[in-house]
């Protein structure tokens, strides 16, 4: 079961295109690009795939390699924890904090220990871990208790300490929040919620580093090569970096966007249905385990008038997404992508193989002379299942 509907407040030249905001900090790229392992990750394209769903051509820019971590959230944690280092050093010490003063020991012991927290359903939380590892500071990460095992892991095996709630997402949001107020901790979340508006803008603008990597290629200076980009949601995040960019770079020439999230968790459906945000009626349990989330408050305003659709989609279609990067076609390269860093391939599955779906194919303008470009937004996260889906 999948559901699809027009964006009704979409505008071609959105209200927030020209406002002041993080993403157009021009330290963004060049800070990824100082640390250590940086490499702008792939773009596959996928032909053999693209003959047989009838379209002219896939582009999959892949982030199962990002930075060792295997998605793109460090690109979000990273570039926010450096923003905060930032602010703090320049308000103490009236000195400029740059890129390269990120990972100096002398500039970290001179601003001191900070334990940095996150609500996370795996690859945020990994990403926070990752970076407070990278700087030797502490973190703290909240989760689920329903959370699969080498998930809690593989955020543990960072350095972490992982507070397992019961609930949901957002219910450790909630938790995170409370304890991070009590402790004198640093909340680092990419969510963002009336209390917390102000770091959510960073990771967002982080995570615009996997459009600028494209720049002269996929995106090129006049047109993107891409006329449909498929966008996966969760709180909104990485949908709200593409909008902002596909919008900031072709205006109204900007290719169709579409904004994907699992049947099971369908907040930004139900809130442009509602013409706010609005919580899922669903119990947020699909297998796209990253994208069992809310609406970001932030996110919302990137999305509400930058995409054209919203869809969404169900757990066997994330599952054939995966077998079908697993198994390629042709020539077609082999890509590791998990549940969630699926999502994307399983809803243009079932737009163009799905009959009930032929009326959103016509609408959307997908044909043999369309290009559709993916982002696999994480790789094997969960070994176990990844090898039960793909067999």
């Amino acid at each position: 079961m999948c559901e699809f509907i027009v964006n009704p407040y979409y505008k071609a030249l959105p209200d927030w295109m020209n406002q002041g905001n993080a993403f157009q900090n021009d330290d963004i790229l060049k800070f990824h690009r100082s640390l250590d392992g940086y490499e702008a990750t792939k773009v596959h394209t996928l032909d053999g795939l693209a003959k047989k769903l009838g379209l002219k051509s896939i582009y999959v820019k892949d982030e199962s390699t990002r930075f060792g971590v295997k998605s793109f959230k460090p690109l979000g944690a990273s570039y926010t924890i450096y923003r905060f280092l930032k602010e703090r050093w320049e308000k103490e010490f009236k000195t400029e904090f740059s890129v390269f003063d990120f990972k100096k020991p002398l500039k970290m012991s001179e601003l001191g220990m900070f334990t940095f927290c996150a609500a996370t359903d795996g690859n945020h939380g990994r990403a926070v871990a990752w970076t407070a590892r990278m700087l030797n500071q502490k973190a703290v990460i909240y989760m689920p208790k329903a959370t699969v095992k080498s998930r809690i892991n593989n955020i543990k095996n960072e350095g972490a300490e992982v507070v397992l709630i019961d609930g949901t997402f957002d219910d450790c949001v909630k938790r995170v929040d409370a304890d991070a107020r009590a402790n004198g901790w640093i909340v680092i979340s990419d969510t963002a919620y009336r209390g917390y508006m102000y770091y959510p803008q960073y990771i967002m603008a982080g995570y615009s580093t996997i459009f600028r990597e494209m720049d002269n290629s996929i995106n090129n200076q006049f047109h993107c090569k891409a006329d449909v980009v498929i966008l996966q949601a969760g709180v909104g995040g990485l949908a709200a970096a593409a909008t902002w960019y596909y919008t900031k770079k072709y205006g109204k020439n900007r290719p169709k966007l579409i904004c994907l999230e699992p049947v099971k968790a369908d907040a930004f459906m139900e809130s442009v249905k509602n013409g706010k945000p609005t919580e899922s009626k669903q119990n947020f349990d699909s297998i796209m385990a990253g994208l069992n989330c809310g609406v970001s408050l932030l996110a919302w305003d990137y999305i509400c008038e930058g995409v054209n659709y919203m869809m969404t989609v169900s757990d066997d279609y994330a599952e054939k997404a995966m077998r079908q990067y697993y198994h390629p076609i042709g020539n077609d390269p082999q890509i590791i992508s998990g549940e969630s860093g699926a999502s994307g391939l399983a809803g243009l599955l079932a737009l163009m193989e799905n009959n009930d779906m032929a009326k959103y194919r016509e609408e959307i303008g997908l044909n043999s002379k369309s290009s559709v470009l993916l982002i696999n937004s994480e790789g094997d996260t969960d070994p176990d299942n990844f090898k039960k889906v793909v067999k």
